[in-house]
Order: C-alpha cells, then sequence, then structure tokens
C-alpha cells in the first residue's frame, strides 16, 4: 500500500491534479497496488482558510508520504498577503529535503508542428534540466526597504557537489553529457559552482562535461537545442531555463518534474503556473500533470512497467491530435483525461489478459 497525498493547490491546479489521480488509480487498481490519496490545503488556498501556505497538518501528511503530487499554486489575490503562496512551496522542498529538481523536456516524433520553432531545429530534442531547488538567491538573505532591495545567492561546496552527483549519475543512463550553465565569469558563486562541478566530473570518466554562461545556454536552447543532454545549474537559472525549453513543445503545459532527496518522499507537479484566468473552466492542459504522475510512478515508487504504461498512454493521447486550447485543439481538460484514461484501459486490458493467460498456462503444464 502507498500513501500519496494530493495537493491540488490554486488556480487550475484542482482541475490537472484531479485527472492525474485518476490515472494513478487506475494503475493502482490494475496492478493491485493499493494507493490511498488524501488532499491537503496548500498554497494560496490554505492562506484563505488557515493563515498560512503550508499549514502543520500539511506538512505532516506530506512528511509520512510516499508521494506527494503538486497541482499549482498561486495568484494575484494573494499579491499583497502576508505571505504569498510560493512562500509554502519554498518551504516544503526544504522542510522535506528536495534539492534536486528534474524537468525533462522530449519532442515527440511527429508532434514537432506544434512548436513555433523551425522542425530542424527541434527535430529529436530531449532535453533534462538537473536544477539545485533548494539554495541560490531563492533562499538567501532578503532585505527590503523603500530605497532598495536584495537577495543574495550562496552557495556551498557540499550543495553544489550533491546536485552534480545528481546530473552526472542520470547522464549515465542518457546519452553520457552534462552541460553545467553557471555566470562564471561575474559571479563569485557560479565560479564555485564551475570549480566544484569539474571536480565531481573526476568521478565520471565516461561522462562528458561541457560549461555555457546562462546567456549562451538560453540562446544554444532555442537554436540548437539537441546539444543538450543534462544541462546542471542552479535554481533560478534552472527555473528560467526549463520554462524556456517548453517552446521546444508547444506548451508549458506540457511539462512535468520531480523534486527529490535524501531518502524522503518525491514532490511531482507540472511546471506551469496556477493560470487563474482558467480557473474552473475546464480548459486547462492536464498533460504535464500526468506526465508528473509517471515520474512519481517511476522516480517515486519504482514502479516502471506501471510508469510506461501511462507514459505510453499520453504519448498516444498527443498523438490522436486530442489537444486542449494551448495546442490549438479543442479538448477541455478533463476530456484530455479521459482520453489518456482509454488509452490506459486499453493497455492494462492487454496486460491483465497477457497475465491471465500465463496464469491458465501455469494451471495446466504445472
Amino acid at each position: 500500500m502507498k500513501r500519496i497525498v494530493l495537493l491540488p493547490g490554486d488556480g487550475i491546479g484542482p482541475e490537472v491534479t484531479r485527472e492525474a489521480a485518476s490515472c494513478l488509480a487506475m494503475i493502482s487498481d490494475s496492478y493491485g497496488l493499493g494507493f490511498t490519496f488524501e488532499s491537503h490545503d496548500f498554497g494560496g488556498v490554505a492562506i484563505d482558510r488557515h493563515g498560512t501556505p503550508l499549514p502543520d497538518a500539511t506538512l505532516a501528511a506530506c512528511k509520512a508520504a510516499d508521494a506527494v503530487l503538486l497541482g499549482a499554486v498561486g495568484g494575484p489575490r494573494w499579491d499583497q498577503a502576508a505571505e504569498r503562496p510560493e512562500k509554502g512551496l519554498l518551504a516544503l522542498r526544504a522542510e522535506l529535503g528536495l534539492f534536486a529538481n528534474l524537468r525533462p523536456t522530449r519532442v515527440l516524433s511527429g508532434l514537432e508542428h506544434l512548436s513555433p520553432l523551425r522542425k530542424q531545429y527541434v527535430t529529436g530534442a530531449d532535453v533534462l534540466v538537473v536544477r539545485e531547488l533548494t539554495g541560490g538567491s531563492y533562499f538567501g538573505e532578503k532585505k527590503l526597504d523603500a530605497d532598495h532591495g536584495s537577495d543574495l545567492c550562496t552557495y556551498s561546496r557540499t550543495e553544489v557537489e550533491r546536485i552534480a552527483h545528481v546530473a552526472f549519475r542520470t547522464a549515465r543512463a542518457r546519452k553520457g553529457r552534462v552541460t553545467s550553465v553557471d555566470k562564471a565569469n561575474v559571479l563569485s558563486s557560479s565560479k564555485l559552482w564551475r570549480r566544484v562541478v569539474e571536480e565531481v566530473a573526476t568521478d565520471y570518466p565516461d561522462v562528458a562535461l561541457d560549461h555555457l554562461y546562462v546567456d549562451a545556454a538560453a540562446m544554444a536552447l532555442i537554436m540548437a537545442p539537441r546539444r543538450f543532454d543534462v544541462i546542471l545549474t542552479e535554481n533560478m537559472f534552472g527555473d528560467i531555463l526549463s520554462d524556456e525549453l517548453s517552446a521546444l513543445v508547444g506548451s508549458i503545459g506540457l511539462l512535468p518534474s520531480a523534486s527529490t532527496g535524501a531518502g524522503g518522499p518525491g514532490l511531482f507537479e507540472p511546471i506551469h503556473g496556477s493560470a487563474p484566468d482558467l480557473a474552473g473552466l475546464d480548459a486547462a492542459n492536464p498533460a504535464g500533470a500526468i506526465a508528473s504522475a509517471v515520474m512519481l510512478l517511476q522516480a517515486g515508487l519504482g514502479l516502471r512497467e506501471a510508469a510506461t504504461m501511462l507514459g505510453d498512454a499520453l504519448e498516444a493521447t498527443l498523438k490522436s491530435g486530442c489537444w486542449t486550447a494551448d495546442l490549438g485543439g479543442s479538448a477541455t481538460c478533463s476530456e484530455f483525461g479521459e482520453k489518456v484514461r482509454e488509452e490506459l484501459a486499453y493497455r492494462l486490458t492487454g496486460r491483465d489478459a497477457h497475465l491471465e493467460l500465463i496464469a491458465m498456462n501455469r494451471g495446466c503444464c504445472g
């Protein structure tokens, strides 16, 4: 039995989370996994109901979970709140020790035309951003008054080492290339970053390493995305570059992420925001949330076969032309989710029939 905590959050978060959770429930029923789901307030909705974006009960549930699935947080209605919803997300990452954020982007064969970029640029692009998640300017000391504002960007050797090991180990299972992105010509934190990454690289002689300044990387991601395999970078750079990568596939609504740490429950979420203008309209794209559920199954729970089943169902749905409005289609959020589950049911039925045949053969052949 696995305990999955749902944090629907704000805006379109509840809608996309519902579709992803329904897919996970199908997987659980078919494989007899006994998933249990419990939903907790988080983000802006938690501010409204509890006065804080991360209530104690929500944090306790997340710590006790096997995996956490998040929808989205934030929105303009909390811009003037004493605490913003995003503060709860930063606190949750810190409390769970989630220092590694994995953000994959893969252009599916046959769907290159969904990208606003030329086909010859995006065909075959498959990039994984490994983003350090609990350091840098997002977590550094902050000062603000009427005339000045500052955000301290700081990294320790230990922080850089541990995220670098994640990137190199991951690259070994891919194409064996790591591009470390920094701003070492200007920033002291980046000078340390580059030096430590080069030291860690000596433990991985089978993985190629190169470096790019973040501005050059931003241009290369658009002009030559196939040059990249794994991008290793710090917190803010990773946030920006992974959003830029959504141009390759045509919509930020397609992209998932997984946040992992030192053995506790992982946090899985689409990289898009809460899109409050779409909330309640059944118009959001749940593909990123469903793809995050795929990562939850594989990276969070180690269920590779089940993850492949759901991932294949999602890919088949996209290739069938069932698209939400952000991709130029007319499907609603719930219609897209239902189509994925139809594709999933087809695959699970085939699996169940195969297992039944094996059982029958064992029965008759001893």
